[in-house]
């Protein structure tokens, strides 16, 4: 089995955990303010760690819940077994699986599974993106005013709160909407797939954009941080785009106000 149909059928199981216990969570527990943590959280990464164990004894696994296992292989897998815990906590359908792959710093597989519509995302590196076994590509959107853009929030401090606020008003002025859906994963494969043209956000970890970044970046996107440098896996900020508007979304970005 090769890596990416080992990762999807691993969501899909995944997944299944996640739809039947839907409406049904009765274990919330705090990580931050804002930061909730189910049993199904844990359960749904339960099962991923058992199967890359089964089929991967040798690598590494880099996981939401349960942090880093081991620093002796070059082949990591990063997981968020439940991208969108407050919307599942609240029953609310927009949540996925994350599994990716990364091979010596470079992100080689991933996929995104949403099990509500059924829907896989999934990209090799080089060898495109897809959704339910269909080519996907990004929009092909021109300008920022008329661009349907996504972001998400993180409460770590005051001035990310600050910060987010800021950005926001700005977007709504410049772009034609904004949404905030509560899924990084999900969000950044919607602008893979052009349902977004472009998307940032503050505060993320590597579980919560690994898969969707190659995704986009296979679907013809683009991926930087913030001001338009390379983008870092480990480092907390995100800007996604079709291309096309990507230097609007930097300026509008660099506000001050």
């Amino acid at each position: 089995m090769n890596y990416i149909d080992f990762a999807t059928k691993t969501a899909v199981e995944a997944g299944a955990i996640l739809n039947d216990k839907l409406g049904k969570v009765s274990e919330i527990e705090f990580k931050g303010k804002n930061n909730l943590l189910t049993e199904v959280d844990k359960l749904s990464e339960e099962t991923i760690i058992r199967r890359i164990r089964e089929q991967y004894p040798s690598h590494d696994i880099l996981a939401e819940e349960s942090g880093r296992h081991s620093q002796s292989s070059d082949h990591v897998w990063i997981i968020d077994p439940l991208d969108g815990t407050t919307n599942y906590a609240h029953a609310y359908p927009f949540f996925a699986v994350s599994i990716a792959l990364e091979i010596a710093g470079e992100i080689k597989a991933g996929v995104v599974y949403d099990p509500v519509k059924d829907e896989m995302f999934a990209a090799e590196q080089g060898s495109g993106a897809f959704l339910n076994g269909k080519s996907i590509r990004v929009s092909d959107s021109l300008k920022l005013s008329e661009s349907h853009l996504a972001t998400g929030f993180v409460h770590e401090s005051s001035k990310m709160v600050e910060d987010n606020l800021k950005h926001f008003a700005n977007f709504i002025r410049k772009s034609r909407a904004v949404r905030r859906d509560g899924s990084a994963a999900l969000d950044l494969c919607y602008v893979a797939c052009g349902r977004f043209d472009g998307f940032w956000e503050l505060g993320l970890n590597p579980w919560d954009t690994a898969a969707g970044v190659l995704i986009i970046r296979e679907a013809g996107g683009l991926v930087t941080n913030l001001s338009g440098g390379e983008y870092d896996l480990y480092v907390k900020e995100i800007l996604a785009s079709n291309n096309q508007i990507h230097g609007e979304m930097i300026s509008v970005l660099a506000i001050e106000e």
